[in-house]
């Protein structure tokens, strides 16, 4: 066995200290259909904020990506991206490449949004008497949306909330704070969101076949913010904004 001298040795572990490249951590790349307040290009949305935080306690690097809902679903299911940010319980059922992180994301209100005063909702069967708006993709809405609607399929949420605003439909489907959101930029008057919720349902982040070891590891990170009292906070400063812009 050859043995370098002590000097030689020290000199190539400084060598391979100082060139030699980092280890970088993992990144993985998520789609979302969240908008603001959840997710927006800086960020600093709810879960922006939840999300990246739970990674990087893990050593992962989080990329959020904005595709259509269903492309979106299509990709993370091949795996051409890593996986989805926000999706409803079982969607594995119907996309057998997904796999679920075991820990609720976050639940989120479906409900319906109109100008019209003379709308009335309650419960998913009072909307087969009217036009009916919502996003591509959105498996919920696809499958409990009664036949006999008139419906509208949207790319997106800046389309769905034009439709509105244009009286071409007489309500448009979407989760309620992003849609109260939308509807104050938008400046959208007389548009409200109509209670009963139809639907609040949990939301789960899920990753392609691939990564499903990670999912545990996920879990684990996402449950610690909750009990550190981390995602509250955060849930509570975005609550906040909107209670003050709409006073």
């Amino acid at each position: 066995m050859v043995r370098l001298p002590l000097p030689l040795t020290l000199g190539v572990l400084i060598f391979l200290t100082l060139f030699m490249p980092a280890s970088r951590a993992e990144t993985l790349v998520l789609n979302s259909v969240a908008t603001a307040p959840l997710s927006n290009d800086a960020g600093t949305g709810f879960l922006d904020i939840i999300a990246n935080e739970t990674f990087r306690r893990i050593g992962i690097k989080l990329s959020l990506i904005r595709l259509p809902a269903e492309r979106g679903l299509i990709n993370a299911n091949a795996g051409i991206d890593d996986g989805e940010l926000l999706r409803i319980g079982g969607m594995e059922k119907l996309y057998p490449n997904l796999v679920p992180v075991p820990e609720k994301l976050m639940d989120v209100h479906f409900v319906a949004f109109s100008i019209n005063p003379s709308v009335k909702i309650d419960g998913w069967q009072s909307l087969k008497n009217y036009a009916v708006g919502f996003i591509k993709g959105w498996k919920i809405l696809e499958i409990n949306t009664p036949k006999e609607a008139i419906t509208f399929l949207a790319r997106d949420s800046e389309q769905l909330f034009t439709m509105l605003e244009k009286n071409r439909i007489d309500v448009a489907l979407f989760d309620r704070l992003m849609g109260l959101e939308i509807i104050r930029r938008k400046k959208i008057q007389g548009a409200r969101d109509l209670s009963p919720s139809l639907a609040v349902r949990g939301m789960y982040i899920y990753l392609n076949k691939k990564h499903k070891s990670l999912a545990p590891k996920i879990a684990a990170s996402l449950a610690a913010l909750k009990s550190e009292g981390f995602y509250d906070k955060e849930l509570e400063k975005i609550e906040m904004v909107l209670r003050q812009r709409n006073n």
